[in-house]
């Protein structure tokens, strides 16, 4: 379904992705870790149009999509939610959702469809549909930033850090949610710095570091690989100590 071939990008004179690439198939939930500043969020951005590509390409669907302006890449059928959230707080929760499906080309019966769909993923945010978005706790506003972006009817959804400073009880709801939309059809690809949760999710993970894809394979190897459970799932120390 989409696959990344030597990404490159850079943030002025400094190179962020050193040729990157990447497979996600139909139906997959896939992930990528790594430090911080390894290069992530910066794929995510160039996948979905926002971060200029200086070399590669993006292929979705047997269609080229780096040169493809963002909301031509929405239109294809490529959703991202954003780290940060970045929801429109003086708006209600409804009307942020409705943002969401700005780029459908179909009548408002579709789109109330597709709402109906997301609060039923997501019940907190009927129940709160009136207020503003941003009187919202964090992991109520991390639910309406994924809604917002199942309201363009994605096949593919990209998501950054969406366990970043919410509760565990909340990571767990959102993981779980993610779980049923694979379930549903729904592509994922995933950025995640909670490591052991997000691949006790994928089908398949890709580990970077600065800018580079280091190690890739099923997610229950690179879990099970020693250089990644001492760098990113805490269990090196531990397992020196017994």
């Amino acid at each position: 379904m989409l696959a990344v071939r030597d990404l490159r990008s850079r943030y002025g004179r400094i190179e962020a992705l050193h040729g990157v690439s990447l497979d996600v198939a139909r139906g997959e939930m896939v992930v990528v870790i790594g430090a911080n500043g390894a290069g992530k969020t910066t794929l995510l951005r160039a996948i979905s149009g926002v971060q200029p590509i200086t070399a590669g390409t993006v292929v979705f669907e047997g269609r080229r999509m780096d040169t493809c302006a963002p909301h031509r890449v929405v239109a294809h059928g490529v959703a991202q939610v954003p780290e940060g959230r970045q929801i429109f707080g003086p708006l209600s929760v409804a009307d942020n959702l409705r943002l969401g499906a700005w780029s459908r080309r179909s009548d408002s019966r579709s789109n109330d469809k597709v709402l109906r769909w997301v609060y039923d993923a997501f019940p907190v945010l009927h129940d709160m549909r009136q207020r503003p978005a941003g009187s919202l706790s964090g992991g109520q506003q991390q639910m309406l930033a994924i809604g917002r972006a199942l309201m363009s009817s994605p096949t593919l959804l990209l998501l950054d850090e969406p366990s970043m400073g919410l509760a565990p009880l909340i990571v767990r709801q959102i993981f779980d949610t993610l779980v049923q939309l694979r379930r549903d059809g729904l592509t994922i690809l995933l950025v995640e710095q909670n490591a052991n949760a997000a691949l006790a999710l994928a089908d398949r993970a890709y580990v970077m570091e600065t800018g580079h894809v280091t190690l890739e394979g099923t997610a229950s190897a690179i879990a099970a690989d020693p250089r990644v459970r001492d760098a990113y799932l805490g269990q090196g120390a531990a397992a020196q100590e017994h």
